[in-house]
């Protein structure tokens, strides 16, 4: 394994951490998963620079990547319906747009023209404001804050969503003849 792939295991083998700060959380825990969180949220950031920098993209990166940041943003979201300050439904449209645009992109058949869509703009806000959402809802913070947490965590839903029809909307249009 080279350097970016270890970046992303190492994402990976803090998501089992996260669930254990957030568990029964104390406010000392709650910062510490903050924390942690974040740094792994940017470790995305630096695995995919590393690799095309380097020049050490890998299909096994490729496959981990998008897998693992699934499970960084699933753990606290699930953390959070237990701890209450979130509801499933909310977090069921979150998971079900990224298991379907996963199993889209795994999918060749269901690709148009055989190629597989890159990340768009949407795609790159929604992840932004997820992270900033979870990490905002993760911190303790006076209830004063918890509106805007609240209201950062809908944003986040709302740009999901779009961000899944942006992806999807062209692909469902019907295939020209060559």
């Amino acid at each position: 394994m080279n350097l970016p792939t270890w970046i992303t295991v190492s994402r990976l083998l803090g998501v089992p951490l996260l669930l254990i700060l957030l568990q029964a959380p104390t406010e000392t825990q709650r910062w510490w998963a903050a924390a942690l969180f974040v740094v792994a949220a940017g470790t995305d950031w630096l695995d995919g620079y590393l690799a095309r920098r380097l020049n050490q993209v890998t299909d096994l990166g490729k496959f981990l990547d998008p897998l693992v940041d699934k499970l960084l943003v699933f753990a606290p979201l699930l953390m959070l319906i237990e701890l209450g300050q979130v509801p499933a439904w909310g977090v069921f449209l979150i998971v079900a747009r990224e298991i379907t645009i996963a199993g889209w992109r795994v999918n060749p058949v269901l690709q148009a023209g055989g190629a597989v869509p890159g990340a768009n703009l949407w795609g790159k806000a929604k992840t932004v404001v997820q992270i900033a959402a979870i990490a905002l809802l993760i911190a303790p913070h006076p209830p004063a804050w918890d509106l805007p947490a609240l209201g950062l965590f809908w944003l986040a839903v709302a740009l999901t969503l779009i961000s899944g029809l942006v992806y999807l909307w062209p692909q469902l249009q019907p295939r020209r003849a060559a």
